[in-house]
């Protein structure tokens, strides 16, 4: 196929993604719940809109793991795993 065929198609009929098998997107998951993400990092969703309000509880970052906690703004399309 052409290049021009493949860009074509792609703006027609969209871009689709989805989280890898197990994981969820923050924009998925309800306000309060618990996740952690792929690397360790563990934190409680505060809100969902554009972006989400999260508080991160734990992270497996070994230098300066203090600036990696609390508060933060991070993308509601992060995947994450929803603990129960």
């Amino acid at each position: 196929m052409k290049i021009s065929t493949l860009v074509k198609r792609a703006l027609k009929n969209g871009f689709k993604i989805k989280p890898a098998k197990g994981y969820k997107y923050l924009k998925d998951i309800k306000v309060g719940s618990l996740f952690e993400t792929g690397f360790g990092t563990r934190g409680i969703l505060l809100d969902s809109g554009v972006n989400a309000k999260v508080i991160i509880t734990q992270t497996e970052v070994k230098d300066y793991p203090e600036y990696y906690l609390g508060k933060k703004l991070i993308s509601n399309k992060t995947e994450v795993k929803e603990i129960t």
